[in-house]
């Protein structure tokens, strides 16, 4: 398909040239790095009640992945996602770009947030109460979603058979450069980057994500998913337990499936613990995967 600049300008353009559609949050920067689920990524987002919704994609997406009635709400842009460390570029643009304060949410496609009661309450419901509790980041934990039948889905990719793993998951105390414990800070595992760890850089097996944080000036995103300013870092405030969310992602399926080294070699990803994905927030809640903290 050809592209129309007038339709899918760059990211710097837009950026540059529509402030006034940048002004409140919240807002989301999804990195579409192929075709898989795009429409119900976008859906799903929509749904959550993000203000704009920022699709960043290599070549234009096809109209019927954004609904008429959410034309406005979604700005399609020309950006490279596929080149390594895209997401740290983009989002460090956005951030110079928007209002202090401004709420914002990373992902890519095939990504799927979820919050505490995110069925009935918007993304902007739950920034407000977490922003009430002086909190300007939260916590996201990726929870690796798979097909349970690599014969049946070879791209490793099932809405409606996805699974999950309900075990297998810990933490790591994290360290400074000078072999000190951060406060308040953990590294977490699990899924299938621990399953099949062989198989992932090192750098890339840990499970949390800094993917909703508040603009600040000078605020930027480091490669590995963490913000240059450790308190943005934090599982939660000194004084008691925050909500924390969580990102159900087919995203390590599909790179695992795909990757020579290791297709040959994984026949299944399904095992003793993996469980049907119900698409629901309460069941993340109940397995410890998010946290409501003092929501109700």
């Amino acid at each position: 398909m050809t592209a129309r600049p007038e339709l899918h300008p760059t990211l710097a353009e837009f950026l540059k040239d529509s402030p006034d559609r940048l002004i409140k949050g919240p807002i989301a920067i999804l990195l579409i790095e192929d075709a898989v689920a795009v429409g119900p990524t976008l859906a799903h987002h929509l749904k959550c009640g993000f203000r704009l919704i920022l699709a960043l994609s290599p070549e234009p997406l096809p109209a019927h992945h954004i609904p008429p009635e959410a034309a406005e709400r979604v700005a399609n842009l020309r950006y490279d996602t596929r080149r390594p460390q895209a997401h740290v570029e983009a989002v460090n643009a956005v951030l110079a770009a928007v209002p202090e304060n401004t709420w914002l949410y990373y992902g890519y496609n095939a990504e799927f947030l979820f919050y505490p009661f995110s069925e009935s309450r918007t993304v902007g419901e739950m920034l407000a109460f977490h922003t009430e509790e002086r909190r300007r980041s939260m916590l996201t934990y990726v929870v690796d979603l798979y097909a349970p039948d690599l014969n049946r889905f070879p791209d490793a990719v099932s809405m409606n058979e996805a699974m999950f793993d309900r075990a297998g998951y810990y933490a790591l105390g994290r360290m400074d450069r000078n072999g000190m414990a951060l406060e308040r800070q953990l590294d977490f595992h699990g899924g299938l980057r621990w399953r099949f760890e062989e198989h992932v850089a090192p750098d890339r097996r840990r499970i949390d994500r800094i993917a909703l944080f508040r603009s600040q000036p000078g605020l930027r995103l480091l490669p590995d998913h963490r913000f240059d300013v450790e308190e943005y870092n934090t599982y939660s405030c000194p004084w008691h337990h925050n909500l924390t969310a969580a990102v159900a992602s087919f995203r390590v399926a599909k790179a695992l499936v795909r990757n020579p080294g290791s297709r040959r070699r994984i026949q299944t990803f399904a095992w003793r613990n993996s469980h049907p994905f119900r698409w629901h927030s309460q069941q993340l809640m109940d397995f410890g995967l998010m946290e409501p903290g003092q929501w109700f």
